[in-house]
């Protein structure tokens, strides 16, 4: 079993930033991906930020390409999300997610609200 936590969610104004991090714990051997994604309120989950780890590639949502950027901490199985130039309607809950010898895991989510 692999647990996810995520940690750096809350409130910021329009043009503001903030750091997501998500740390990895348990049986984590092989990590196959490691990403974000979102869901806002009446929408379906949609992934913001991938890293591939056969590959060592990455990719962005059209919606945050140039403001936010993905990057992971492989001593401390730790993935990170930085957004910059936030706006109103990246206001979502953040889910991060790692693929772990194949098999999907999924963090508890953390708010984030850009708001005036």
């Amino acid at each position: 079993q692999v647990q996810l936590v995520e940690s750096g969610g809350g409130l910021v104004q329009p043009g503001g930033s903030l750091r997501l991090s998500c740390a990895a714990s348990g049986s984590i051997f092989r990590i196959n991906a490691m990403g974000w994604y979102r869901q806002a309120p009446g929408k379906q989950r949609e992934l913001v930020a991938i890293i591939i780890i056969s590959d060592v590639t990455t990719n962005y949502a059209d919606s945050v390409k140039g403001r936010f950027t993905i990057s992971r901490d492989n001593a401390k199985n730790t993935v990170s999300l930085q957004m910059n130039s936030l706006k109103p309607e990246d206001t979502a809950i953040y889910y991060c997610n790692m693929v772990v010898a194949g098999r999907s895991y999924w963090g508890q989510g953390t708010q984030v609200t850009v708001s005036s």
